[in-house]
Parts: C-alpha cells; sequence; structure tokens
C-alpha cells in the first residue's frame, strides 16, 4: 500500500509556544512541540498531562440523572430488591458488568448479571433478557454499554415491574427509553463536560458516585482501575481528559496489582514479565476477552473477570484463548473470502464504499473482517450475514469518515443500528440488502472527501539519529497511555542508509530487521519494518530513503530502542 504522509505544520504562535515550554520543562523543543499539538501550552497543564492525577477525575454528579441513579440504587439495596447487572457482549460491555458487578457485590448479596446472546437475542437490550429479569424476580437492572435505544424492550419492561438504569455511551436518538435513569453524556441536555468516556467508564462513574453517597472511601474504587484501562484501550475511546487519568492508573493497577481474571489472561498472553501497555491490551487481551462473545457467550468472559480463585481463572482464561484461536481461524477464512470477492468486482475502482453479504459467513466475526476491509482496500466497508430471518452485521470506517451518519442516513431501511464514527453495527430484512448497498454506496460517493480515500500517516515531527538520545526517550515515555487524541508520536528522519547489515526476517520472510545510519551523525539505529520485505532489495543498492517509524522499547535488549518503521519511501 502507498502512504501519503501527511506533515503536522504549527503555527508561528504555536512554535513559539512549544519552544517556550519546552524551555520551562526542560525537554526536547521535538517533544514540546507534540505537547502543543495535544493543545497543551503551559506548564501546570503539561504536568497534569504528564502526571495524571486521581483527585482530578470529574464530580460524577455532574453528570445528568446521577442523583436519580445513585437513589433507587440505594433504595434497591434498603428494601434487599434482586439486581440485575446487564451488559453487552465485547470487551467494553463485559469488563463495564464485572466492574459494577465487583463493586456492588463487596456490599449487598442479591445480585446477578447478564449478557446476551449474539446469535440468539442480538445487541443491546433483549425481550428475552427482560422476561429473564422478570422470572427471577429482578426488580432493578443496570445495563451498561448498550440500551440507548432499547425503548420498546424497557417500556415491556416498565410494564412488568422492572426498572432500568441506563449507563451508555452510544449516540441516542432523539426519543429516549423510558429508563429510570440514563447516565448518557451524549444526551442533547447533557450537563457532563466530559463525552468520551467508556461504556465502563461510565460504570465507573456510577460507582464513584454510589460510594460518595454512602461514605465509602475513594481508595475502595481503585482496584476496579485496570478493567476501565482494558475497556479504554479495545474501545478505540479518545485518551485525553477523563480517559487519560483512568487509563493512566488502571494501567498502573495492571502492572502492579491487576484482579485475578486479568493476571490470569495476562499469563495465558505471555506478558507476565513486561511492562504492559495499551498495545498489549490491543492486540493480546482485548481479542481474547472479546473472543468468548464472539465464538460462545460473552458471560465467559465476565465469569473469568469477576473469579477469585486463581487456579480457577487459569482453566477459565485457557478456555477463552481457545475461543480466540478458533476467532482466528475464522477470520483468516472469512478475510480471504472477502478479499477474494471484492477483488473481483467490477468496477472496484470507481466504488468508494464496500458492502459485503453472504448468509454463511460467522456473525462473531463480521466485524473484524470489516475492519480487514477498510485496511486493504481503504473503504469504508459493511460486511453482513444472516442470522435467523435478518441480515446483520458491522460497518467500519477510514480515518475522517463518519461511517455511523452513513448508516443512520438509510435507518429507514434498518431495524436496528447503533455506534461510533468509525465502527457501527446494524441489521434489516434480507430483501432490503440491495437497496441498503445502493444508498449507502451513493452517500459514501457523495460525503467522503478525497483525502479520506489515501491512507495517510501523520508525521509529528522530522528529526535526526542524533536527536533520539535518552533523556529524549525517557521524556516521550511520560506520554503515555497512547490512543485517540494522543497517538503515539511518528517521527519521520530523511536520507538514512542501510548499514550493511539489514536483513529479511519471519516465517515467511516478510518482515526487514534494519541497521541504519542517517547522513548527519555516525549513530547506528536498530529497526523493524513489519510486512515491507518488497523493500529490501532497494534498501540492499545503498541508495538513500526516507522512513517515518515510531520509537519503541526494545523487549530484547532491556534499555535500548528500536524504530518500528511504518512506511520506508525510497529517496
Amino acid at each position: 500500500m502507498t502512504y501519503k504522509w501527511n506533515y503536522l505544520p504549527i503555527t508561528t504562535e504555536q512554535t513559539e509556544a512549544s519552544r517556550q515550554l519546552a524551555q520551562d520543562l526542560g525537554i526536547s523543543p521535538i517533544l514540546g512541540k507534540l505537547l502543543v499539538e495535544r493543545g497543551i501550552t503551559d506548564v501546570p497543564s503539561a504536568k497534569k498531562f504528564f502526571r495524571p492525577q486521581l483527585p482530578d477525575l470529574i464530580d460524577p454528579f455532574l453528570m445528568k440523572d446521577m442523583d436519580v441513579a445513585v437513589d433507587r440504587l440505594n433504595k434497591a439495596l434498603g428494601k434487599k430488591e434482586r439486581i440485575l447487572v446487564y451488559g453487552d457482549y465485547d470487551v467494553d460491555g463485559t469488563t463495564a458488568v464485572s466492574l459494577v458487578y465487583k463493586f456492588i457485590q463487596e456490599y449487598y448479596s442479591n445480585i446477578d448479571y447478564y449478557i446476551p446472546d449474539r446469535y440468539e437475542e442480538g445487541y443491546g437490550v433483549s425481550f428475552k433478557g427482560v422476561d429473564y429479569a422478570v422470572e427471577t424476580g429482578v426488580k432493578l437492572v443496570i445495563v451498561l454499554d448498550c440500551g440507548i435505544k432499547a425503548v420498546d424492550e424497557i417500556a415491556y419492561a416498565k410494564e412488568k415491574g422492572v426498572d432500568f438504569i441506563i449507563c451508555d455511551h452510544h449516540v441516542p436518538d432523539d426519543v429516549l427509553p423510558p429508563a429510570v435513569a440514563i447516565l448518557n453524556a451524549k444526551r442533547l441536555d447533557n450537563t457532563y463536560p466530559y463525552e468520551h468516556l467508556s461504556g465502563c467508564g461510565v460504570g465507573f462513574k456510577f460507582m464513584q458516585a454510589f460510594a460518595i453517597s454512602n461514605g465509602i472511601e475513594f481508595h475502595r474504587l481503585i482496584p476496579l482501575l485496570d478493567l476501565c484501562a482494558v475497556s479504554i484501550a479495545s474501545d478505540i475511546v479518545p485518551i485525553m481528559g477523563e480517559n487519560r487519568i483512568l487509563a493512566y492508573h488502571g494501567l498502573k493497577q495492571i502492572n502492579t496489582n491487576p484482579s485475578i481474571g486479568l493476571k490470569a489472561i495476562i499469563d495465558i498472553c505471555g506478558l507476565s514479565d513486561k511492562e504492559i501497555t495499551m498495545s498489549d491490551i490491543v492486540f493480546k487481551i482485548g481479542p481474547r476477552l472479546n473472543a468468548s462473545g464472539r465464538m460462545q457467550n460473552g458471560k465467559d468472559s465476565v465469569d473469568l473477570l469477576t473469579e477469585k480463585d486463581f487456579k480457577v481463572a487459569l482453566t477459565k482464561a485457557s478456555q477463552i484463548n481457545e475461543y480466540n484461536e478458533q476467532r482466528k481461524d475464522l477470520d483468516k477464512q472469512m478475510t480471504e473470502e472477502a478479499n477474494e470477492i471484492v477483488s473481483k468486482a467490477e468496477g472496484l475502482n470507481d466504488k468508494r464504499a464496500i458492502v459485503l453479504y453472504n448468509p454463511d459467513w460467522h456473525k462473531g466475526v463480521i466485524g473484524i473482517v470489516a475492519s480487514r476491509l477498510t485496511e486493504v482496500f481503504y473503504r469504508p466497508a459493511v460486511v453482513l450475514t444472516r442470522t435467523n430471518d435478518l441480515a446483520t452485521g458491522s460497518a467500519r470506517s477510514v480515518s475522517g469518515f463518519d461511517v455511523y451518519q452513513a448508516v443512520e442516513n438509510c435507518r429507514d431501511l434498518l431495524e436496528n443500528f447503533g455506534g461510533h464514527t468509525y465502527a457501527a453495527g446494524l441489521s434489516m430484512k434480507v430483501e432490503n440488502v440491495p437497496e441498503f448497498r445502493r444508498r449507502f454506496e451513493e452517500y459514501v460517493d457523495k460525503h467522503i472527501m478525497e483525502e479520506q480515500t489515501v491512507p495517510v500517516i501523520d508525521v509529528n515531527a522530522e528529526i535526526d539519529f542524533k536527536d533520539i538520545t535518552n533523556k529524549f526517550c525517557n521524556d516521550l515515555k511520560k506520554f503515555n497511555p497512547f490512543g485517540p487524541d494522543n497517538m503515539k508520536p511518528v517521527f519521520c528522519t530523511h536520507n538514512v542508509f542501510d548499514y550493511g547489515t539489514s536483513k529479511v526476517v519471519g516465517k515467511e520472510q516478510e518482515h526487514i530487521k534494519l541497521e541504519l545510519v542517517d547522513n548527519k551523525s555516525n549513530k547506528v539505529m536498530n529497526g523493524i519494518a513489519f510486512g515491507q520485505s518488497s523493500q529490501a532489495r532497494f534498501i540492499k543498492t545503498k541508495r538513500s530513503f526516507d522512513i517515518c517509524y515510531t520509537i519503541e522499547e526494545n523487549t530484547h535488549k532491556k534499555g535500548d530502542v528500536q524504530l518500528q518503521i511504518e512506511d520506508i519511501q525510497p529517496n
């Protein structure tokens, strides 16, 4: 794939601010520029960014309906009502259910949890789930990471004498469900100053408010922050503002004293002896927790995350790991089939969106396949399969394009939909698929901008190898944790050469292990270019080339750094 390198410029004023900030903080001007790019222009803000503090968490009672939600929960405890914690089957939903269930269970025993079956019930609150609550004597349901569109289901629950508290972060419709309380900072009448919490983050704020109302000290909530970090990383929400505080301290908890269930997953992933980062959660921990909901039932993940016996947790983690292996096999097979369909499609180059329907595809993996298609063909993609009598599927997007709005534009064809800017879920009658494909492709064609159809690498700064000192790397670490709105900085260096020892590596000889020098110093830098072995022949010609890369700690040599090469372009 050919990338366009997008150099991120700053104004003269920002340049001066970054220079002054770097001087005041005693850091490289390059890092001062990175701070300014993130909207940080003064020393107090920089110190808060580098050292997020738990006392800076926002007052949870600023959230609309929080007082009502806490009062209803306290009433349930006082009247000894049965409580059901209900959530989505993905990582955000299962961590949210685990967090709320674990905290309330410390003080109250008449409580249970419920995860809907992806295949029998689909996403969100189901009538079957409401019936389960009624049959088991539940009077209060706390629903997490879903529920904001469950108008009919919650009205049905209300008729049956079951109250709902909704803790969600998805975009609501104009009509809200008839719940007792709706905690969602994306409400039109929102009063909370931060809109980007994960579903688990909303659950944490609810428990924070519950703790305040009952005189429970804040330190009792800290062990739950590991679950917040897992949800923030896995649900791809911004890691600035309040999310940065939760993620920072959540990672601290994961690396010092993770919950028993997470410790078991960490062991299974082979991460026990390393410092865990957001990237480890995204690529190793999150997919395993997701796999149970994709292949079996998300309840397995909650069972693991709430387990108190480590030996039992290891057995459960092994089972979830097996689900993940099954998921990878299915993912590979379906992605190959999808790629082949798209590659053979007539007029592909004229279309700016991909919509595929195959009734035999596995529902649990279609979201991953949609993501793969956007990566390979760089177009918004919708992948659909058949579940019962409906075509159900997932939409994924490219950088800068709002796929949720594209799906919403076809809402008259849909039975259900929900999601975010870059990811959405949807269902429709099978006979509506051709018209949906036409309308979706038409919407994308009209609204996507030319620059959104080309894969772009945002380059934060041009540097030379001599700039990559030990102090520079140590100061760069303070920008952790990385994620949306605080992406890992990408640097570029021009006119670099092979030191003479670079070689192709990997089982299928698909990667390049590099040793490089630039033309401004004698410093030799180690690097790895994953999946770029096609560039090896050019590199060996001794001609110069440009690289863009992130700076990583070398996991094999403690204290050393290596460049993770994002792209190589002949000079």
